[in-house]
């Protein structure tokens, strides 16, 4: 660890990256190049606290590594830090558009800052710690889902009889694990005001189910905050253009959360066929041409921006009437 950090300018900015692993913290600081270490707990994050104290900090960044950066990233933000969780993948690609290849804790940490000097990516609020869990009880039904999925492959695949029967008893414990996850996921959303009222208006969408709902309830907390086109494209369904000269490529969704995008699928099928204004939609989109899987992602975005506008307004869905 090296000292206090040094003073700067008045007008100049610091920037502070941590590079966070489950032992340590490892913390660079632009402009003053200042390095820290400091154990991932409570009492390191204290002192990093101190060191950071009085020190003109426009944006700490950390990556979103799971659960190992939230005791960090909740403390600093209640102590009036800006602070902003990125997606690994984009300081990773930061590093090699600037030829930075090799790859070490300090690194990374200076990448960090100096991603967040240079392209202050966006400090948002931390989630309640209710919506984290809910955001862990959604995913972890996911996973087994997935799991599931794959053991009835292996068992349709399977002929020998010892085989069959242990792949049976995986899924009898598989779809035992999904009821009693979805029933925490019912107690949570219950047991919570905001939560409910979130829950209760995206279920209120005819084509949103209680697992849709709940996945976009706890997996996009930004609904109802940001404009139409960051709601969309942090779900994935955002189109994007792929243009150069006088050759106009075809637009195509990229990035943003692939578990909402996957949830957001399957609303979309449903909404198609028994949601008035969506399936009419839907029909436009394939009369005029346009494949049945452009025309649901279209649908897919359209359901985002629609329940982002219901959350902002607080209101329920209603079915138009003619």
């Amino acid at each position: 660890m090296q000292g206090k950090i040094t003073s700067v300018r008045a007008d100049e900015a610091v920037y502070v990256g941590i590079d966070v692993c489950k032992a340590w913290l490892d913390v660079y600081v632009h402009p003053t190049g200042q390095t820290f270490r400091f154990a991932n707990s409570k009492e390191g994050i204290a002192q990093l606290r101190k060191e950071l104290d009085g020190a003109s900090v426009a944006l700490v960044v950390m990556e979103a590594t799971g659960k190992l950066h939230r005791l960090a990233q909740r403390s600093l933000s209640q102590a009036g830090y800006a602070v902003a969780a990125v997606n690994p993948s984009r300081p990773r690609e930061f590093a090699k558009s600037i030829g930075q290849l090799a790859k070490t804790d300090r690194i990374d940490a200076r990448l960090l800052a100096l991603y967040g000097a240079r392209l202050s990516p966006e400090a948002r609020a931390i989630p309640a710690r209710k919506m984290v869990e809910l955001q862990e009880l959604v995913l972890a039904r996911q996973a087994v889902k997935a799991d599931e999925t794959a053991l009835r492959n292996r068992y349709g695949a399977a002929e020998s009889p010892v085989l069959k029967r242990l792949l049976k008893r995986q899924l009898t414990a598989c779809a035992r694990a999904v009821a009693e996850l979805e029933a925490a996921i019912a107690v949570l959303t219950g047991s919570d005001p905001a939560l409910k009222s979130r829950y209760d208006i995206l279920l209120s969408i005819k084509g949103i189910g209680p697992t849709v709902a709940a996945t976009l309830a706890a997996c996009l907390p930004e609904l109802g905050l940001l404009p139409a086109a960051k709601a969309a494209a942090l779900a994935g369904v955002a189109p994007f253009n792929d243009d150069s000269g006088n050759s106009k490529g075809q637009r195509r969704i990229q990035g943003g959360r692939a578990h909402v995008r996957t949830a957001l699928y399957m609303a979309a099928v449903s909404a198609a066929r028994c949601n008035p204004d969506m399936k009419a939609f839907y029909a436009g989109l394939r009369a005029r041409g346009k494949e049945a899987k452009l025309a649901l992602t279209a649908v897919m975005r359209k359901l985002v921006v629609l329940a982002s506008a219901l959350i902002r307004e607080n209101r329920t869905w209603t079915e138009k009437h003619a």
